[in-house]
């Protein structure tokens, strides 16, 4: 009796080993990376991304974390009189509150962190749920609303480029209940976290700016995301950071 228990828990656990074996080469083979990347993995209850083997770098390694560092320095320093006016016409709108708006976002490897932009709306940081902003949202202050336009809000970002949480180029970094919710309508999703998150991105020159409030909209930007994230390189970084100039200068239709 006691043989028979024995020999049954054995193929138990070998049919687990092979099951194991299976679902590690399926997904290799949708998330297409080399076995010695990582492969993520989601967890439905807290969104928690699962290595099977550590990732040792974000895309771009060395070179795109040099590049990330000079310019978010030197960006800084040539924009310090326009960030410590636009720090101040905010608290003053404000009335004295906190100029600086701070949410949780998915970061490298799914790894929450905290974006910084300047407050342009009226609504809570973080939550199960986060409303998307619409073209003629009311939370949207009258200066938010400039700021908005010119991308101006997202300046602070480079504060984070130089903590090392993002980069200059990558995906778009979003809420974590809609790094959820999006995980849901593409399984591509969680490939993007291969790269740092970015102020600007592929998806962003590419017409894939503002709500995604449509499946098709998570979509088409995934796809961007997933692409910059497997195919990247330096000068295509420099090409995107150019488009993305071009684009302020003309007004972005994309930007609410």
């Amino acid at each position: 009796m006691l043989d028979h228990l024995s020999t049954t828990d054995a193929e138990a656990q070998s049919r687990q080993r092979s099951a194991d074996r299976m679902r590690a080469v399926a997904a290799e083979a949708v998330v297409g990376v080399q076995p010695s990347a990582t492969i993520i993995e989601t967890d439905p209850q807290l969104w928690r991304r699962k290595s099977r083997e550590v990732r040792a770098a974000p895309v771009g390694g060395a070179l795109k974390r040099a590049f990330d560092l000079s310019a978010a320095s030197v960006g800084i320093i040539l924009l310090a009189p326009l960030l410590s006016l636009l720090w101040l016409l905010v608290r003053i709108e404000r009335n004295g509150g906190d100029a600086i708006f701070k949410q949780e976002r998915g970061g490298f490897d799914g790894k929450p962190f905290e974006i910084y932009k300047f407050r342009t709306m009226v609504c809570a940081e973080s939550g199960k749920s986060v409303k998307q902003v619409q073209a003629g949202d009311e939370r949207i202050t009258p200066l938010g609303r400039f700021l908005r336009r010119m991308s101006w809000d997202e300046l602070p970002q480079l504060f984070n480029v130089l903590k090392g949480d993002m980069s200059l180029i990558g995906p778009r970094p979003h809420a974590l209940a809609h790094d959820r919710e999006f995980a849901e309508i593409d399984p591509r999703y969680p490939q993007r976290f291969a790269a740092r998150p970015g102020i600007t991105g592929l998806a962003q020159v590419s017409g894939c700016r503002g709500p995604t409030e449509t499946a098709d909209k998570v979509i088409a930007r995934t796809g961007h995301d997933v692409d910059y994230a497997k195919a990247w390189s330096f000068w295509g970084d420099i090409e995107i950071l150019w488009r993305t100039a071009l684009l302020v200068v003309r007004k972005d239709p994309g930007a609410i």
